[in-house]
């Protein structure tokens, strides 16, 4: 009876068992049906950082949606990879894909977990969390645990364990938008894996398992509890001594977060002109999760020249016309440093700080309070400048007397040091507003450009997206049509009044000099250095605005330009960035140029897609050398004006600088060139000019447009800058005269009469084509009998000779 009770027990058992083993191969059968399959993550492409860098290989912008670089495991230094098996899988390398210890282990704690009603603790290896990472979801169910368990065993057998790490070091989420070791490194330490200690590389190890949880901004304490488990760890597992155990321990946890996006100070605008570019290039997905690493035109020294001289023109301008008060009031009654901090900084300036006014000094000074709770005083020297402002008549009130003239008790302020000693500057943000450009004139890269004050401030770019008056900016162009219609620099015409009709039932347009007196018959080379407006007109009406018009458009400075005289002068708005690189065709021997920022991209694997450089050298790389010429890059530039015109309007705005609406700039000391820029009633005001290898552009006015001031225009606000930023960009440079092309005769005639003279005073080297200088043919009277057909200057006309041989 017993016997057959034990037979029909171990028959049931039996049964039992094999049911079970039937019903979990169902399971398991049912579950890893319609798994991923393991051999995609053979071309493993994750979303990877856009990178922007300068010129010079500095980092200028990140752009990304899970920031991440990839990082092949050979270059993954050991301690990173002994940190992460010690703090998640320390049987890593000796298990098939899951570790059976580790799941006893969790299956007890879990126990545990259930009746204090916790969640449950998983036993998920390295492999496991690539399954889920990489091929599932992070659903908490037992049903996804068995197919990341079988989608683990397949990526052993299928992948080295090298190859596994490597998926898993640079997928797995660190926090702060970290995804992968390397963005985790850089966005906490600002350091790449190899530059991490022993501390450092436990704290990222330490992230895992729950990095919200882990940040040390918020929960400094628990995540130096998790960093010091895992270095214990790894003194445990015999990856570090002892002595390496003590001191990671007792080193401070210390974080740098970096912000995604601009990456360069003071470099916003130029930047975010590139993402504009990449994203209509190539969409979203390519500039976000690509990882493109973009070599932009920039160079930064050139950058900070050009922004800090933007900056000091625009606050020099808004001194001038006073003080328009404090940035709000706040009570100063108690606590006042939370008040101080909602009010927000937003200048943009590193340096500038916002302060609250607590009192006055017996020696006429202010009082002031900072966000961080010290205090500091404003000297009255550094408050004597705030002068009321008349906004409606653009003037300004008396110099204050006291700092109670300026600001009151609760003021916030804008405040920047002035030395060591708790002294500040009064500062003001300026209302109005410009922006600066600096190109290479031979191929238009971008070595410059900010397009405001501040990008903090206003992000909108006045040097890409403003559409301004150029005002007498524009007249370069006539006078280029004029040099090759029949004129020459020391032709004579009226500067008087003038008067032409609008068309039946309009009045008289009757345009006028900023000036209020006249020159008569003067030069051209008199008249474009003081910027007549009517000897302009004059010129353009007998040249004829057909001509004229068609120069700006084929130097790229316009689309579609109406030919009217009123044109002439600069009434029809275009972009700085236009303007300037239409400048820079006068310097570089008439060759077309078109503003480049961005010189290669890219892919992420080091191939490049994209090159501003377009040209091919046949010889470039011949590997032996057999005494055969060098070999010569194509010049593939459209000539749009003939070199020797080109020069001759260099040779003019020479003049402009030397003793014109320009003198300002000779302070620099070199030979430059350029032209002042003043719209009706200024309310646009600019500086265009250049040295032989540098062309620079400035514009500055009002958001909103409204008058400058009465005697504001483009020699008070724009050119300052311009001889700002030239000192500064061309300090230590030898002189470089500008370079004459073939077919130039220069000849000395006096400047102001234009008659030839050796021993005057005024005695200059002026420019004419040959057969046009004084003693040769008159060249009015040669285009009175040769036709149109003979100016080299139509569009698509080749002239080979002076470029001088830069391009």
């Amino acid at each position: 009876m017993v016997r057959r009770f034990f037979t029909y027990f171990g028959l049931t058992i039996g049964g039992l068992f094999l049911v079970a083993v039937i019903a979990l191969g169902a399971y398991v059968y049912s579950v890893s049906r319609g798994l991923p399959g393991v051999d995609q993550l053979k071309n493993y492409q994750p979303p990877v950082t856009t990178r922007v860098y300068a010129s010079n290989g500095d980092l200028l912008g990140e752009y990304a949606r899970e920031r991440r670089f990839f990082v092949p495991i050979a270059f993954v230094p050991k301690l990173v990879i002994q940190a992460f098996t010690s703090a998640e899988d320390k049987n890593f390398f000796h298990h098939p894909g899951v570790d059976p210890s580790g799941i006893m282990r969790a299956a007890v704690k879990d126990v545990f977990n259930v009746l204090q009603h916790k969640r449950l603790e998983g036993a998920s290896t390295i492999t496991q969390q690539v399954a889920k990472n990489l091929l599932l979801n992070n659903q908490v169910k037992f049903s996804r645990k068995v197919r990341e368990a079988i989608l683990a065993v397949r990526l052993d057998s299928s992948f080295s364990k090298e190859k596994i790490l490597e998926l898993y070091l640079n997928e797995i989420f660190l926090g702060e938008n970290s995804y992968g070791v390397a963005a985790a490194a850089l966005n906490y330490f600002n350091k790449s894996l190899d530059q991490l200690d022993v501390a450092e590389a436990a704290f990222l190890a330490a992230l895992p398992k729950a990095p919200a949880n882990y940040d040390p901004r918020y929960n400094k304490q628990a995540a130096l509890e998790r960093r010091n488990w895992v270095i214990s760890q790894m003194r445990e597992n015999g990856y570090i001594t002892r002595e390496q155990e003590q001191h990671a321990l007792a080193e401070p946890l210390v974080t740098q977060m970096r912000p995604l996006g601009i990456q360069a100070e003071d470099a916003d605008y130029f930047v975010e002109e590139v993402r504009r570019l990449l994203y209509a290039k190539y969409g979203a997905k390519g500039l976000y999760d690509a990882g493109l690493q973009v070599r932009s035109t920039l160079d930064s020294r050139l950058q900070n020249f050009a922004v800090n001289a933007l900056r000091a023109g625009l606050v020099r301008y808004d001194r001038r016309h006073g003080w328009r008060g404090a940035v709000r009031n706040i009570s100063i009654d108690g606590d006042w440093k939370d008040a101080l901090q909602n009010a927000g900084n937003h200048s943009g300036i590193s340096t500038w700080r916002l302060a609250v006014v607590l009192g006055y000094t017996p020696d006429r000074g202010v009082r002031i309070g900072l966000d961080d709770g010290r205090q500091g005083a404003i000297p009255f020297d550094q408050i004597k400048w705030a002068r009321p402002e008349h906004k409606a008549s653009a003037t300004v009130g008396p110099a204050p007397a006291q700092p109670q003239d300026v600001v009151k008790a609760g003021d916030v302020v804008y405040v920047e040091p002035v030395d060591a000693a708790g002294h500040y500057g009064l500062r003001q943000v300026p209302e109005i507003n410009g922006a600066v450009v600096v190109m290479d004139p031979h191929t238009g890269r971008v070595f410059a450009l900010s397009g405001g004050f501040s990008f903090a401030s206003s992000q909108f770019d006045r040097a890409m997206q403003a559409q301004r008056q150029p005002g007498s900016a524009f007249k370069p162009f006539v006078y280029a049509a004029a040099m090759d219609n029949g004129y020459t620099p020391e032709s004579k015409i009226l500067d008087a009044p003038v008067a032409f009709p609008q068309g039946p039932g309009l009045p008289m347009w009757t345009p006028k000099n900023f000036e209020k007196h006249f020159l008569g018959l003067a030069t051209l080379r008199r008249g474009i250095a003081l910027s007549r407006n009517l000897m302009t007109i004059r010129l353009a009406h007998d040249v004829g605005m057909d001509k004229v018009v068609q120069y700006p458009i084929r130097m790229g400075v316009y689309d579609k330009l109406p030919a009217y005289l009123s044109n002439s002068i600069g009434a029809y708005e275009t972009t700085l960035i236009r303007l300037t690189a239409g400048y820079a065709q006068f310097v570089n021997g008439g060759k077309k140029v078109s503003p480049i920022l961005i010189d290669r991209i890219q892919d992420r694997n080091g191939k490049t897609i994209y090159r501003a450089d377009n040209r091919t050298c046949d010889g470039c790389n011949t590997w032996n050398w057999h005494n055969q010429s060098e070999p010569l890059l194509p010049d593939m530039r459209q000539q749009t004006l003939d070199p020797r015109t080109a020069y001759q309007i260099v040779s003019l705005l020479q003049g402009v600088v030397q003793y014109g609406t320009g003198k300002v700039v000779s302070e620099v000391g070199k030979p430059l060139a350029g032209k002042t820029g003043t719209s009706n009633d200024s309310k646009d005001t600019w500086f265009v000019g250049f040295s032989p290898d540098l062309v620079c552009g400035v514009f500055v006015g009002f958001d909103d447009p409204r008058t400058l001031g009465r005697m504001e225009q483009g020699a008070t606000t724009a050119a300052p800058v311009f001889r700002d930023f030239m000192k500064e960009a061309l300090a230590g440079e030898p002189p470089i005269p500008f370079r004459v092309p073939p077919g130039i005769i220069l000849v000395s005639v006096d400047r102001l009469t234009g008659e030839p003279a050796n021993a005057s005073p005024a005695a200059i080297q002026e420019a004419y084509k040959s057969g046009t200088e004084p003693g040769a043919a008159s060249y009015l009277d040669q285009a009175a009998v040769q036709t149109d057909a003979k100016q080299p200057t139509g569009p698509g006309t080749t002239v080979d000779e002076g470029t001088g041989g830069l391009y």
